[in-house]
């Protein structure tokens, strides 16, 4: 007799979690309130980053503080109001950011994004969405000679201690990558991550994993989650369309976790990065997404034209928009490309959950048995999903192959 399982999340990271435990023989149900892709997993540049093996650290730099603080950094922005509430989390991450705890964080979290590409990869053949992918990986595009070597030094750091392959290519190298720039654009060299994937439309290739959870058998419900309930022998997920009794439960709700983990009497364990995206259209061509690396913006290929994505915004999760970082990064692009016009719409907005030690929460509740965790992954939900899928998949049926250690996600350091 199967085991039954219920998944609250339909992202990248809930649906993957879905598709490896129905592979392990559970009865799965996937429950959420929007439709599979429909929340941040959609609104991020879709990259599958494997040269992303070091977690973003919170900037220690005096310049780089007052820049952010004086609002001068496009990649940041804040709201006032909301400070006092990141105080002490931001304290914690700026904590964890210390050059030696940031090493020692970075070769955990290497661990994880070092297979999450070969990950990807079985799933793209299984869910046959090939035609979603570009394989021409990622380039990081400098305007200043002090940050190209800074960029170039990094590049050749990752190489040596992770083997990440990429390549310094000049100005007339990035033209004949990118032969749509503009012909004064100011780019003065950049790093070429080879090894990357990204994806032409982010929720789509989670729909098209949810098709083949559905396809093994597994369940998707849209509803929306009213409550989590420990019974003495189960538990009891209460949504609008009724309540459903299981014996595990599997939080993947990203920056949505909170709430339940709060009502549970945890601590909150991450802090939420908004972020904002535009699409342009009937503007030039890219083949593969650019990081303005100065600039702290993306631009990546879509169906739908060109998409921009902003870096991180701290305010309250449900906060008005305020999309300035949209307005300052899409005057920077211009520098180089002719976005041509952004699509007659609101921009996206989202948020980024962000654990402030920067590793993802990956494993059994601290306090509640029959309770997982999978959530926490910051910026890289979408690279991570199915490698983090996979190994609570594998932590639940006590089969763990593979990471050769999967305490190092462990969410029991969330009592520490």
């Amino acid at each position: 007799m199967s085991k039954e399982v219920v998944v609250l999340g339909a992202g990248m990271v809930g649906i993957c979690t879905a598709v490896h435990l129905r592979k392990n023989g559970y009865d799965v149900t996937v429950i959420d309130h929007s439709t599979p892709g429909a929340g941040t997993s959609y609104g991020n540049a879709g990259v599958i980053q494997r040269e992303a093996v070091e977690p973003y650290a919170f900037p220690r730099q005096i310049q780089s503080l007052i820049r952010v603080g004086l609002k001068r950094d496009a990649a940041v922005n804040y709201h006032l109001s909301a400070l006092p509430s990141y105080a002490s989390p931001l304290f914690k991450y700026w904590k964890n950011s210390e050059p030696k705890s940031h090493q020692a964080i970075s070769k955990d979290y290497a661990a994880l994004i070092s297979v999450a590409l070969d990950e990807h990869k079985v799933l793209i053949a299984e869910a046959q969405a090939e035609d979603l992918i570009i394989k021409g990986g990622m380039v990081h595009a400098y305007r200043t000679e002090q940050a190209l070597q800074q960029g170039i030094a990094h590049a050749e750091h990752v190489k040596q201690r992770y083997g990440v392959e990429s390549e310094v290519i000049s100005p007339q190298q990035f033209n004949v990558l990118e032969p749509n720039l503009k012909a004064n654009h100011p780019i003065i060299g950049a790093v070429h991550w080879t090894q990357p994937w990204s994806v032409n439309e982010p929720s789509e290739l989670v729909q098209r994993y949810a098709q083949l959870l559905q396809d093994l058998g597994g369940r998707i419900i849209q509803a929306e989650i009213l409550a989590l309930q420990q019974q003495p022998f189960s538990w009891k997920v209460c949504t609008n369309t009724g309540d459903f009794d299981v014996a595990e439960v599997v939080i993947a709700l990203g920056p949505w976790s909170s709430k339940f983990i709060s009502a549970l009497g945890y601590e909150n364990p991450i802090l939420i990065k908004r972020g904002y995206h535009q699409h342009f259209t009937d503007g030039a061509i890219i083949h593969r997404p650019i990081f303005d690396a100065e600039r702290g913006y993306v631009l990546a290929p879509m169906k739908r034209g060109t998409r921009l994505t902003t870096g991180a915004e701290f305010a309250h999760f449900s906060a008005p928009a305020t999309p300035v970082q949209l307005e300052k990064t899409q005057q920077a692009a211009y520098d180089w490309l002719d976005l041509g016009q952004a699509l007659d719409e609101p921009a996206w907005l989202g948020g980024r959950p962000c654990s402030v030690d920067m590793k993802p929460y990956i494993g059994a509740a601290p306090r509640h048995k029959g309770l997982w965790f999978n959530f926490g992954h910051g910026h890289q939900g979408f690279t991570l999903g199915p490698a983090s899928g996979r190994l609570l998949a594998e932590i639940m049926i006590d089969q763990v192959r593979l990471l050769p250690d999967e305490k190092i996600f462990s969410p029991q350091r969330m009592m520490v």
